[in-house]
């Protein structure tokens, strides 16, 4: 039987980059309006997304459940642990930004802090680009992620081709 806080591999990069789009909303919402609850939202749900996935995000749930059906775009599937360690560091970013705001009054590191969530959210959202992934694959070439954690990622022959 499987856990409940278990993140999916493989992921569907179609909701991820869906999920990010709605990353980038409230992001942008935030930064242009200052409604800090907004924080709160944000850090729930990459926390959220970290431990389980769509399961308790409410983000994810309504990107899996509602918006990604109706896109009519086929999945396209990708590893999971790049996504969830890309999940973590907006999970990261978005603690420390919650945590500088409403309890050390660093409202300036707050901001910095969801202006980097907004670009890394952008990228992937955009032009499917998980800067997280990105991230990820660099560790793993140094040695500091061992290939057990993502054998497909290890595998050069399990990659699908890039497109022409």
């Amino acid at each position: 039987m499987r856990s409940f806080f278990t993140f999916p591999d493989p992921v569907n990069e179609v909701a991820a980059r869906l999920v990010a789009g709605g990353v980038v909303a409230m992001t942008a919402l935030f930064l242009a309006s200052g409604f800090s609850p907004l924080l709160l939202v944000i850090a729930y749900g990459f926390v959220a997304r970290v431990l389980a996935g769509a399961r308790i995000s409410p983000l994810g749930l309504l990107v899996t459940r509602v918006v990604e059906p109706r896109v009519g775009i086929a999945p396209r599937l990708t590893p999971g642990p790049p996504k969830r360690f890309a999940q973590g560091i907006g999970a990261s970013l978005s603690l420390v930004a919650a945590v500088s705001y409403f309890a050390l009054g660093l409202e300036p590191l707050a901001y910095v802090c969801t202006a980097a969530i907004l670009v890394a959210a952008s990228l992937e959202s955009f032009l499917g680009y998980c800067l997280g992934c990105k991230i990820f694959a660099l560790l793993m070439r140094f040695g500091v992620i061992p290939e057990s954690v993502c054998e497909t990622c290890a595998d050069i022959s399990r990659r699908r081709p890039a497109a022409l």
